[in-house]
């Protein structure tokens, strides 16, 4: 007859309770620190619903929120960005896209296309920050500029959701002059009468800020969202001087008319509509 073995500690005997939890079902909001449900999070547009922080999302996620269901058409996913510095950091710039088109499932950082918003037909372009961080490389700039020729050459509302950090280092120079490229593309659709709505969320920074994401013809901003060229820490430490509280916030923007208004996620969709009647009356 053989004695069974005592446990070791009661623990043994209680259920782990911890592994029958799916590991990422619960998270952290930064903005007020409660615990949320993530499924309730992801059904109310990821928005917390205690304190109404605006999770960051990925261009896919906003085009899908944007857009009248079925109806957005995506374009030029077929373009890829190339090495002509052969530039090398930690990894070769080639073996980090492929590490990023592999993690995030989409081939660069904006997607854009044709669509329609509650009935109303545009070109939708969405900066997307899951990959290199929305960064602003020739690929970016070309499928920005892309879309902005699309408007014109269609008579179309344009809309173009800027989150980024910025210029791409990977690609120097040839990042920088897509600040350019697309600027010039913009100021034609200007002249040929077109309605550009620059919607900012966080983050908006760099090259895309100083380029076509405040050359809208109307500014919207999620509640929030940071914008800015350099960051608050830097200007901080440049000028040596304490900043305004909210300094580069959206609120702090529309104070200051750099911003025409700050829109709650859910009210987006309708502020873009009601926006393009007003223009097309």
């Amino acid at each position: 007859m053989t004695q069974a073995t005592a446990p070791r500690s009661w623990n043994e005997l209680r259920p782990n309770r911890r592994a029958s939890i799916p590991e990422g079902l619960w998270l952290r909001c930064p903005g007020c620190s409660q615990m949320i449900y993530r499924r309730q999070m992801e059904a109310n547009l990821h928005v917390c619903p205690d304190c109404s922080h605006h999770f960051r999302i990925s261009a896919t996620e906003r085009a899908r929120q944007l857009c009248d269901q079925e109806s957005f058409v995506a374009m030029w996913e077929d373009l890829r960005s190339g090495d002509p510095l052969e530039f090398r950091d930690l990894k070769p710039y080639p073996g980090r896209l492929t590490a990023e088109q592999v993690r995030t499932g989409r081939p660069e950082g904006a997607l854009a296309g044709s669509g329609f918003v509650k009935g109303r037909e545009l070109v939708l372009c969405c900066l997307d920050l899951t990959f290199m961080m929305g960064s602003m490389g020739s690929v970016v700039g070309e499928i920005v500029t892309r879309s902005v020729e699309l408007a014109t050459e269609r008579d179309l509302p344009l809309v173009i959701v800027s989150c980024s950090g910025g210029a791409r280092m990977q690609e120097a120079g040839l990042s920088l002059m897509q600040m350019a490229k697309s600027s010039a593309a913009l100021a034609r659709f200007d002249e040929s009468g077109g309605l550009f709505i620059s919607v900012l969320t966080d983050p908006t920074t760099g090259g895309v800020t100083a380029s076509f994401a405040m050359l809208g013809d109307v500014i919207l901003a999620e509640p929030g969202a940071l914008v800015g060229f350099a960051g608050p820490r830097v200007i901080k430490q440049t000028i040596r001087q304490d900043l305004p509280e909210g300094f580069q916030r959206a609120e702090f923007l529309q104070q200051s008319g750099i911003v025409d208004s700050v829109v709650h996620r859910k009210d987006l969709r309708s502020q873009i509509a009601r926006v393009i009647d007003y223009a097309n009356k």
